[in-house]
């Protein structure tokens, strides 16, 4: 039976590995795919990761911001600080902009703002490969190195320029886009100051409006305009808890020393007197996860059940049209006498084998060109083992067509 199954691949090897190569493609698309959802994942957790954060403080009724807009004052953080179980908490703000490099190409990327004139706050840049951290309180800057950028390159950020002094590796956004830190004012300037335009318009309107310019009160007007102009305004807070740290709730009256409880503790604490929107690490993975690529994981999914549907069709299409191609040896060979078995075990082999074939192409150029795709491709193998279950069994479903046909096959053709 296996020296059937040889020769008759032997026989017709060139289209056996044309065939083979083409489903490998799509095979390796199948596994592209399914590293892309990986990647997505892997993106989320990095972004926690990079954080530092064990707590996200932000905007009421809000979901935090890498979901959606949350804005707070910048002056919340010192009340945060004083929290119970709080270790340490900054200000943080996230802006998703283009920002334009010496070259004059635009790179989409997140600019960060951070704390940056405090011991290791959260939110500051991790996993340096070049460079120094940020050491003065505007215009420089560290990036993702999947930026492009260089040392000592000079970026524009809205209206300033800013000399980068490190490079960063895996410092991404949920959505992929690689990070761009600065200090905290520059990116609070960046995100919520009107440009000078803006703030003249601003000012005319507000004179040419009765109520702020009252005789009686000649500040007033320049008390509302100042506000107009400032931006004391931030996405987040970020809070690491105090290591070891019990917390005792108002609301359950007792001392919590495991991590994940000491952390639901301040959040509620958090909530119950600072009137804010508390997410914890397990809440903020949900978040991400579970709803901000949702639609992507199905739609995934999707190509990943097309793909396998047209993988099926090939693999029984040419094990078929191989099939329909030696009836007559078929013939001879059930009247020979061999059982139809034999004969269903060497088609069976025959699409085993274009399957085994089509994988091994498929995961070499998956791994190939997964670096050239503009977000993370993360190939796992345990996804790379279930890939080729998947692969042999919709090859051992596509070839019944032709074992049914060769089944059916008359042993009397052989001699007619």
């Amino acid at each position: 039976m296996i020296s059937l199954a040889g020769r008759d691949i032997l026989h017709g090897w060139g289209k056996f590995v044309l065939t083979g190569l083409g489903l490998g493609l799509l095979i390796g698309v199948t596994l592209s795919m399914a590293g892309i959802y990986r990647g997505m994942v892997d993106d989320a957790h990095a972004l926690l990761d990079n954080s530092g954060a064990d707590l996200w403080v932000v905007q009421q009724d809000t979901q935090g911001p890498y979901a959606e807009s949350s804005s707070i004052k910048d002056d919340v953080v010192r009340s945060v600080r004083g929290m119970p179980g709080v270790g340490r908490a900054a200000n943080v703000s996230y802006l998703t902009m283009q920002v334009r490099g010496e070259d004059g190409q635009d790179v989409r990327a997140m600019v960060v703002g951070f704390e940056s004139d405090t011991e290791a706050p959260p939110g500051q840049p991790l996993h340096l490969v070049a460079g120094r951290h940020i050491t003065r309180s505007h215009y420089e800057a560290v990036a993702d190195v999947k930026t492009g950028f260089v040392l000592g390159e000079r970026i524009r950020i809205r209206r300033h320029d800013y000399t980068v002094v490190g490079l960063a590796r895996r410092m991404v956004s949920s959505g992929g886009d690689p990070m761009v830190f600065v200090p905290l004012k520059d990116a609070q300037e960046a995100q919520f100051l009107k440009d000078n335009d803006a703030i003249v318009a601003d000012r005319a309107r507000t004179a040419a409006n009765p109520a702020f310019n009252r005789p009686g009160q000649p500040g007033l007007l320049d008390a509302v305009q100042a506000l107009q102009t400032s931006s004391h305004s931030v996405n987040a807070v970020l809070v690491q808890l105090a290591p070891g740290a019990h917390v005792v709730s108002a609301a359950a009256n007792r001392a919590t020393p495991d991590a994940s409880a000491q952390a639901d503790e301040v959040a509620a604490e958090l909530r119950r007197w600072k009137h804010v929107a508390v997410f914890t690490r397990a809440e903020m993975e949900d978040i991400l996860v579970a709803k901000l690529i949702a639609n992507s994981a199905k739609q995934i999914g999707m190509f990943l059940a097309i793909l396998s549907v047209v993988s099926a069709a090939i693999v029984a299409f040419i094990i078929y049209t191989m099939t329909l191609g030696k009836l007559r040896e078929i013939a001879v060979l059930k009247l020979i006498g061999t059982r139809n078995s034999t004969i269903a075990g060497m088609i069976l082999q025959q699409a085993l084998g274009l399957g085994l074939i089509g994988f091994v192409v498929g995961k070499v150029a998956a791994t190939l060109w997964a670096p050239a795709f503009p977000k993370y491709v993360l190939l796992l193998n345990s996804d790379a083992l279930t890939g080729l279950g998947v692969t042999m069994a919709i090859c051992a479903l596509a070839s019944t067509l032709a074992i049914r046909a060769a089944l059916k096959v008359d042993p009397g053709t052989a001699i007619g």
